[in-house]
């Protein structure tokens, strides 16, 4: 397929923009589930314990091909983070017997194995690959796309991705939809922030806020629904700096690619 440079933005919400009706317009498509899901946490599978701290929900019902793949010890989970020590996640599904990853830039060694399912990589996911003619680049030789990784690894698919890349996941997501990856993914759990309009994300706020709507709606495009939103009360409740719209500056969001049966 052609590679794409720009995804396409969505008509404005409102004949003037305005950003009150795209924080509305935005808000409200976060907030509202495209489709069901029944079973949305591991407590059905061993070696799972209660005490995540955040709900990063998937969807187990019978109709995705997740569960399936975990009971048939075929899942993979790829998990991007920033020093969270909250990895309490990746241990369930990686003792539910998925082959999990995790990358994440402040890992000691390049590679660890923790067990069987378990791998620990130094390398921070990024939405470009370090140009090696660059000075600068080469501080960031253990930075790579998503692709480039897949790739390097012998990955066709990933099961699910997790995501808590602190305000990269706008310019990442849009990434994997520029080159197709995405479509190599069964299920997205994404924290999103939107205190700021993150990393290389420019333009005035109601730019801002479209920019994100059109985001989600080309996931939409390309049959992701999303199935459950967590919104995070205990982070400080601010809208692009501003105390306003009962937003919450960061949430949680799930979608499942529909096309992978």
């Amino acid at each position: 397929q052609a590679v794409r440079w720009h995804i396409k933005l969505q008509p404005w919400a409102s004949p003037t923009p305005s950003l009150n009706y795209e924080a509305s317009r935005f808000l409200k498509y976060i907030s509202t589930s495209q489709i069901s899901c029944e079973h949305m946490n591991l407590n059905s599978l061993k070696g799972y314990s209660e005490t995540t701290k955040k709900p990063w929900s998937i969807c187990l019902d019978e109709r995705f091909s997740l569960i399936h793949r975990i009971r048939s010890k075929q899942c993979r989970l790829y998990s991007l983070g920033l020093g969270s020590d909250d990895n309490q996640f990746e241990l369930s599904m990686a003792n539910s017997g998925c082959e999990v990853h995790r990358f994440d830039p402040s890992i000691k060694s390049a590679h660890i194995q923790e067990g069987r399912h378990l791998w620990y990589h130094r390398l921070s996911i990024d939405w470009r690959d370090p140009n090696p003619a660059i000075a600068a680049h080469k501080l960031h030789s253990n930075t790579k796309k998503l692709g480039t990784v897949l790739n390097e690894f012998g990955h066709q698919k990933i099961d699910v991705l997790k995501a808590d890349v602190e305000s990269a996941e706008w310019k990442i997501l849009e990434n994997l939809i520029l080159e197709g990856v995405v479509e190599q993914i069964g299920q997205l759990v994404f924290e999103v922030h939107i205190h700021w309009p993150g990393f290389e994300v420019s333009g005035n706020d109601s730019t801002v806020v479209r920019y994100w709507y059109s985001l989600l709606r080309e996931l939409e495009l390309k049959d992701f629904r999303l199935f459950h939103t967590y919104k995070d009360l205990s982070k400080p409740q601010m809208f692009l700096k501003k105390e306003a719209f009962n937003a919450s500056s960061c949430y949680t969001l799930s979608w499942v690619n529909t096309r992978w049966k």
